[in-house]
Formats: C-alpha cells, sequence, structure tokens
C-alpha cells in the first residue's frame, strides 16, 4: 500500500526533498482512500504542519519531539524492552523477517525504527503486511497516544495506522528496568574483581542520523 510509505515518510526527520513531494503524497492517501479510511483527513493536522512551517521549525520540532522526549521514541521496541537484553534479540528476529522478503535495511537506522518498517510494509501485499502490523500496533498505539496527550499533529499518522491494523491496540506496560544481576550481564565485575566477569549483551551497529539532523539535535 502507497499509504505506508507516505506515512513512513512523513515520519522521517525533515527534510526539503520530501517535503516538496507533499502534493503528491496527498494524492496517493486519496486513491486509496477506501482502503486506508480516509487517511488524507485524518492527516490533515501533519499535512498542514509540514507544509506551513519552516524547515527550521519543522527540524526542531521534530528533534523536540522525537529524538528529546524518550516517550515519542520512533524504536518499537525501546517501548517493550527497553534497553535490556531481549532488545537485541526482537532487532535480530525483525532484521530475519526483512531478509526473508528480501528487504535491504542495512543502509538505515535500527530495524525497528518506524519510518524503515512502514518502508517495508509499503513493500508487501496487502494480505501479507497488514499481519505484520497488527503485530507492531500496540506500540504504535501507544506512542500515538502519547504524541496526541502532549498536542502533536504527529498523533494523526499512528491513528492512521491503528485503524488500518486488523487487530485492536492492547495496553502495554512500560519497559522493565534493568536489575543489578542484568547491569552486572553489561557491565563485568567491580574494580575489586569480587564478581565474575560476563559476556557483554549482543549490540546491533547504528547508521548515523542525517549530518543536518545531528547537528540539530546538538544545537537545540
Amino acid at each position: 500500500m502507497k499509504t505506508f510509505k507516505v506515512l513512513s515518510l512523513m515520519l522521517m526527520y525533515p527534510e526539503s526533498d520530501w517535503l516538496a513531494a507533499l502534493p503528491d503524497m496527498h494524492a496517493a492517501l486519496v486513491e486509496e482512500a477506501p482502503a486506508n479510511g480516509n487517511a488524507a483527513g485524518r492527516l490533515a493536522p501533519l499535512f498542514s504542519l509540514l507544509s506551513d512551517t519552516r524547515l527550521i521549525e519543522l527540524q526542531e520540532n521534530y528533534v523536540a519531539t522525537f529524538d528529546r522526549n524518550p516517550s515519542h521514541s520512533l524504536h518499537l521496541f525501546e517501548h517493550i524492552h527497553g534497553e535490556s537484553r531481549d532488545r537485541g534479540s526482537a532487532m535480530i528476529n525483525l532484521l530475519e523477517e526483512y531478509w526473508k522478503h528480501d528487504f535491504d535495511a542495512s543502509a538505515s537506522e535500527l530495524p525497528d525504527y518506524v519510518p524503515l518498517f512502514l518502508e517495508f510494509l509499503s513493500l508487501l501485499p496487502k494480505e501479507e503486511a497488514l499481519p505484520l502490523l497488527g503485530d507492531a500496533v500496540h506500540v504504535l498505539a501507544l506512542i500515538g497516544r502519547k504524541l496526541d496527550k502532549n498536542g502533536s499533529p504527529y498523533a494523526a499518522a499512528f491513528q492512521v495506522l491503528e485503524a488500518l491494523s486488523p487487530v485492536e491496540a492492547q495496553e502495554l506496560t512500560e519497559p522493565p528496568v534493568r536489575d543489578m544481576d542484568e547491569a552486572m550481564e553489561m557491565f563485568g565485575p567491580t574494580l575489586d574483581g569480587t564478581e565474575p566477569l560476563l559476556n557483554p549483551a549482543p549490540q546491533i551497529a547504528v547508521v548515523q542520523m542525517p549530518a543536518s539532523r545531528r547537528q540539530a539535535a546538538a544545537t537545540h
């Protein structure tokens, strides 16, 4: 569905190239209106924000909304696993799903980055994409509720996804806080050597965000 690709773009860091395509993106949503529940209408506040706001202000708002507010994180597994070992395992499982469909995620952010996941869904037949959306909708709905509570127009994108899901979103608990044993596993023994050195959790490489976004995050 083109709808997934449009939502993927609208949740990315604002750049002039894709912002110039907003009219085409709106037209794509209108074309799929019978299948996406009038997503164009639901997304009207976000389209207005993206089309009527100066680029630098959009970028500042994006950084404040997603990069500086962990409760709005665009990384799915952060909301259910935090930084625990389970998150790495979930990442690997998602990567295997990507590879199974010959989707190359090597030039992007972490596998659970929402725009990347939506781009992946956009390449699948609807009958394959919707069940996968259903697997993630509980987290997507959680992000949407938090954005809506804070009055962000970005909430509309997550509301559209929740409406498209073939299953109803369930309430989620907050991710577990790492206890002392997990901290020891991650960081090894104390300085006096009284605890055994344990292997660190597996790490997944992160491709750097665009330079303009790094600069915005550092200065605002």
